[in-house]
């Protein structure tokens, strides 16, 4: 098989579920939830491959292990231009803090396109490490979220003991 066009995948067992790891040779491309709005199914040509997701899989864990607050891979989420932009932003938002729709558009130079960025947003092929769990309602309420809202809920609790230095407080 050829490997330049070759896409690797493997599993990984968190507080949140199993997560799905898929990688091409320009990097990681999506995370799956076990569950969710999104769940998705292998294709028959993608290949098992620990070894091609090692480092996804190392800084995950540390993150789940509230060791690691930023994430540094190389990235290949496949969207369009616009969304892109959105998730692009979405690794900016720094570790235990949360941000508006309403704040994530206007930081990517669209203002008024709120519902566009929540759709783009809900659409990231690479949550936790394009962290759109931070992105939350203007009146501060958890919105949709494609690993579903306790999931939403859990992730925003850990980051903010791990913010606050109390590790011993994982869950």
């Amino acid at each position: 098989m050829n490997t330049a066009a070759s896409i690797w995948y493997d599993e990984l067992a968190t507080p949140i579920g199993r997560l799905r790891l898929v990688a091409d040779t320009q990097g990681l491309r999506e995370v799956w939830f076990e569950t969710g709005r999104h769940r998705k199914l292998l294709q028959p040509d993608w290949i098992l491959a620990p070894e091609r997701l090692a480092e996804p899989r190392r800084q995950l864990e540390e993150y789940f292990a509230g060791a690691r607050t930023h994430f540094d891979l190389k990235l290949h989420p496949v969207g369009t231009p616009f969304q892109r932009a959105v998730w692009e932003e979405l690794g900016r938002i720094p570790y235990g803090v949360t941000i508006s729709y309403a704040e994530l558009a206007r930081r990517i130079g669209q203002p008024l396109a709120v519902r566009a960025v929540g759709a783009a947003n809900g659409r990231n092929p690479i949550p936790i490490v394009l962290p759109c769990h931070r992105v939350i309602g203007s009146n501060g309420s958890l919105t949709g979220f494609g690993g579903g809202l306790p999931t939403k809920r859990f992730l925003l609790s850990m980051e903010d003991r791990v913010a606050r230095g109390d590790l011993f407080a994982l869950p």
